[in-house]
């Protein structure tokens, strides 16, 4: 049984306000590691002063290694906004963020508005020249969307590079359903895996790899693995189809599975019994977890109620 003991909310927006007005949220923490800090990036919201709708951008914040204290804050997005009509011409969430050899790249999430249902998404590559304070991205098109078997919603790619192969986990949307007349659709997607030589060119056999515990139409979200001894570990977060940003009990809880071999997993969502207490932060929802080592350590960072309104806390697995 994994045992994890809970820091609580470590970087809260209320605390730290925004670089910019009407900016807020800190969703899907993911990090990057220094000599002598941790590097997290996350998504905000911003009104489009078009339509007052929400876009997301891609900032980040410097911590120390205990993720007590904040160092720094990156004053402007780290990618400047998609060209038109883009993929991700609405927005970037999540991105996660990957040193290998002498390069640093990072795979992001790009929204766009759709007319019938409210988005769709894909994943794209970025790279940054000068050590993760700004990323440039290669292209204009992403290099994961929509396929034959994935016919939507393609997103939340988590990278590790393990045995000479990239592998990443995603999810795809199976689909959109409609409760009744009178509710807008809402989306289902699932977590599926897939292999690449170049981290460009991917190999996917287009399959959940996650059982379902809410049925057939359970909503799997950010997947991220860590390999401890020779066992890996997944953390991720699902939730029911409907209802789901203000019903009880139904919105993003955090879910865990393990694998030997990388292709078979085992679910057990008893191995993050991280629940908050009533009032708290996480007391309702907990969603867009991130699994990261420093220093001996394994760190889970996450979101809680209202998908990251207040920021991001953390728990350490004891080892």
């Amino acid at each position: 049984m994994l045992t994890w003991r809970k820091q609580g909310l470590i970087f809260s927006v209320n605390n730290n306000p925004p670089l910019r007005e009407g900016v807020g949220f800190a969703q899907s923490p993911q990090t990057l590691e220094f000599d002598d800090f941790i590097r997290i990036y996350f998504s905000t919201r911003e009104r489009d002063l078009g339509n007052g709708k929400f876009v997301s951008r891609v900032c980040f914040v410097d911590m120390d290694k205990s993720l007590r204290t904040v160092l720094k804050r990156g004053a402007e997005p780290v990618i400047g906004h998609a060209e038109l009509g883009a993929f991700d011409e609405h927005g970037i969430f999540p991105m996660n963020v990957l040193r290998h050899q002498d390069r640093l790249l990072a795979w992001t999430t790009g929204w766009n508005r759709r007319v019938s249902v409210s988005v769709d998404t894909a994943i794209g590559l970025a790279e940054s020249f000068d050590n993760g304070a700004t990323f440039i991205r290669h292209g204009s098109g992403p290099v994961l969307a929509a396929s034959q078997y994935e016919p939507c919603l393609v997103g939340d790619g988590f990278v590790q590079h393990l045995n000479g192969l990239f592998h990443m986990w995603y999810i795809f949307g199976t689909g959109w359903k409609q409760r009744d007349n009178k509710t807008p659709p809402d989306r289902i997607y699932k977590i599926a895996h897939a292999t690449s030589d170049d981290g460009i060119n991917w190999q996917r056999n287009s399959q959940p790899i996650i059982p379902d515990v809410l049925g057939v139409d359970e909503c799997q979200a950010l997947p991220t693995v860590i390999q401890i001894g020779n066992r890996y570990h997944m953390i991720f977060c699902f939730r029911e189809c409907f209802d789901f940003r203000t019903g009880t009990g139904k919105g993003y809880r955090l879910g865990y599975a393990s694998s030997d071999d990388l292709i078979h997993w085992q679910r057990d969502d008893a191995q993050v019994p991280l629940p908050g207490a009533p009032g708290e932060w996480d007391s309702e929802m907990q969603c867009y977890p991130h699994l990261f080592r420093s220093n001996g350590k394994v760190w889970l960072l996450y979101n809680g109620n209202a998908f990251g309104k207040e920021g991001f806390g953390a728990a350490e697995l004891l080892l």
